[in-house]
């Protein structure tokens, strides 16, 4: 495993970090597909044993499921995020607010279903264009004096809400999407985010950079990718494509896909951890062992270049 110093979760922060929404199972929710119990523990052990000790979560991951399956299974010392502003109704009916007083009782579950007495990073999972995101993080705030949560962060932000939200409380982390086929997500903060503790999720957006999805696919009720409307299936088919294109160059340079997509987040874009949900053993052994077949910055921007011409080569011929 490579760490990074960081002073935010401790001295040593693994660059790749456990990403909960695979433990979700049949919990539902934002998840992607059933999930035994003994296979969730086994993850979650084998995760730590291999050197990832930063366990990303929240709770609309199969309901609070992911939580409590990380509170049941983690070990003491491991790092743990969460984040609060996506909560639901008694009917599962999906609720996004900032609200105050939603967000207290977020945290509130989330420590116990945790199993915590300090939740080492929490954040604000999404803005919300209804709540001053001031409010919220009076909230927090407040719990940090308390000791309940260590830092503060914002995932998925505008550099408007980053900018209020300082006013309120120290920021120290920041937490988006980004990977190969979305490289624009941390944009709109200019250059602020290289200030902040930055994470990215969706390393393998959803499963289409791993080069296992297509048409055919069929997904677990459990897994939101038979039922959300951002699975759309015309724009999962483009994607698919490209990422086709991207694995035949791929193969010339002797790389895999799971290789190229950490390194581009990790030392292409210079994020401090990359996010990663895996479903079994086997992808967390090949997850790890990638990390000690890192590609080169020069030839990742030679790739890129070759993959952006591609649809302009192939039009040509």
């Amino acid at each position: 495993m490579h760490y990074r110093e960081h002073s935010l979760l401790g001295s040593k922060v693994s660059v790749i970090g456990f990403g909960g929404a695979a433990l979700s199972g049949e919990g539902g929710g934002y998840g992607f597909g059933d999930m035994s119990e003994e296979k969730a523990e086994k993850l979650i052990h084998s995760a730590w044993d291999m050197g990832i000790n930063v366990f990303d979560s929240a709770p609309i991951y199969g309901f609070g499921l992911s939580e409590e399956r990380l509170g049941k299974y983690l070990h003491k010392d491991a790092l743990i995020v969460t984040k609060g502003g996506v909560d639901w109704h008694s009917t599962k009916r999906v609720n996004m607010s900032n609200d105050p007083k939603i967000i207290e009782k977020m945290l509130l579950e989330s420590l116990k279903r945790l199993k915590r007495d300090q939740i080492h990073l929490y954040m604000i999972h999404w803005p919300d264009k209804n709540v001053d995101i001031r409010r919220p993080l009076e909230v927090l705030a407040k719990y940090q004096q308390k000791g309940a949560i260590g830092e503060i962060g914002l995932c998925n932000t505008n550099l408007t809400d980053l900018k209020l939200a300082q006013d309120v409380v120290k920021i120290s982390a920041l937490q988006s999407e980004l990977n190969a086929l979305n490289t624009n997500a941390f944009d709109d903060l200019g250059d602020e985010w290289k200030k902040y503790f930055t994470m990215s999720w969706g390393t393998f957006d959803k499963g289409i950079l791993t080069g296992r999805v297509h048409s055919e696919r069929k997904y677990d009720k459990s897994d939101a990718r038979s039922w959300a409307p951002w699975w759309n299936k015309k724009e999962v088919q483009e994607k698919v494509a490209k990422v086709a294109q991207l694995k035949q160059l791929l193969l010339k340079h002797d790389y895999s896909l799971d290789q190229f997509c950490l390194s581009f987040n990790l030392f292409y874009y210079e994020i401090n951890q990359s996010l990663v949900g895996v479903k079994s053993l086997e992808d967390l052994v090949q997850l790890t062992s990638n990390l000690q077949k890192i590609i080169p910055r020069e030839n990742i921007h030679t790739i890129l270049q070759q993959w952006n011409n591609y649809g302009t080569k192939s039009n040509d011929s």
